[in-house]
């Protein structure tokens, strides 16, 4: 999917209203729409090229930061870091095509509960590149959330499918995009990154879709339009809900993904997770959970400077 990651707190979104409520709703729904706009594009993903769904996502996306960063007053689509900008749009690039890729030959529950390592990786890369601290129970939590991934990969076994590091590599582009988006944060409006993500994003696929593309039947371009907006739209009330409560607030309801697309996978395709995904899932649930309550609860603390948390969507980040 395509998702706006690297939102932190309120922090650079206009227009914020206190309503964690309505925010945390906003979050739910947005899950919904996005696993709804993915089960579509799983579909599609047998008929027609990656990139060319990846492309007609990004369309719809481009016109939605458009119109977006359109309603800021002032030099609005002005960045202090176009490098910086250009290289995120890539990421999410990266990342959107090696999650269809993911969900075309993997179950849809598999395949986000794989997506799950994408917070882990955030934090590992954010040691080096950040120069941000861990403890020793942050550690433990990662180590498990690493088990778990582990237990649904399954390498070595018999049962083992490659194309579930599909989703890993696509985690790993999500992660980069998210670290990226903190070295910007504090001179970049979101609105604005978004705008430049999704501009950069496009002009990448369509230089590439040209060589993949294949006229899509009546059917297959309603779908493909459908997963578009579906994904624009969940990214939409992604950022209504950041604009209503806090990231750290909204991080432990990303995992109610996992249900929706449990559901879906079950509805569309007559699939449901096995026992060791399930085993899994809940391992990597506990400990982004645990993790979750311990930023909410240091940022609370914390007066001066909000505490940054990995928010998923399931995808992404999907997506």
């Amino acid at each position: 999917m395509v998702y706006f990651p690297g939102i932190r707190g309120n922090a650079g979104l206009s227009g914020h209203v206190d309503n964690p409520l309505r925010g945390i709703g906003l979050n739910m729904l947005a899950s919904i729409v996005f696993c709804t706009g993915d089960t579509i594009a799983k579909q599609l993903s047998g008929e027609v090229a990656v990139v060319q769904i990846v492309w007609t996502r990004y369309v719809v996306f481009a016109l939605m930061a458009l119109l977006i960063t359109m309603q800021i007053r002032g030099r609005s689509f002005f960045v202090h870091r176009p490098l910086l900008q250009i290289a995120r749009g890539i990421c999410l690039v990266g990342s959107s095509l090696f999650f269809i890729l993911g969900i075309r030959d993997i179950g849809l529950a598999e395949a986000t509960t794989i997506g799950f390592i994408g917070p882990i990786l955030v934090t590992l890369l954010s040691i080096p590149l950040l120069g941000e601290k861990v403890d020793a129970q942050r550690w433990a939590a990662l180590g498990a959330g690493m088990l778990g991934v582990l237990i649904v990969l399954r390498p070595g076994a018999g049962t083992f499918q490659a194309e579930g590091l599909y989703r890993v590599v696509s985690a790993a582009f999500w992660a980069i995009g998210v670290i990226l988006t903190r070295r910007m944060t504090a001179t970049e409006r979101a609105e604005t990154t978004m705008f430049w993500s999704a501009i950069s994003g496009l002009v990448v696929l369509t230089l590439i879709v040209p060589f993949h593309f294949v006229l899509p039947t009546p059917r297959q371009l309603t779908m493909q339009v459908a997963q578009g907006i579906l994904s624009s739209v969940g990214q939409w009330f992604v950022i209504l809900s950041l604009r209503m409560a806090p990231a750290s607030t909204l991080a432990p309801f990303s995992y109610l993904s996992l249900l929706w697309m449990t559901i879906a996978g079950f509805l569309a395709f007559g699939v449901l997770p096995d026992q060791w995904t399930i085993v899994g899932a809940a391992i990597i649930v506990s400990s982004g959970l645990y993790t979750a309550n311990r930023e909410r609860k240091r940022a609370m603390m914390s007066t001066a400077v909000p505490v940054p948390v990995a928010v998923t969507s399931g995808r992404r980040p999907d997506r």
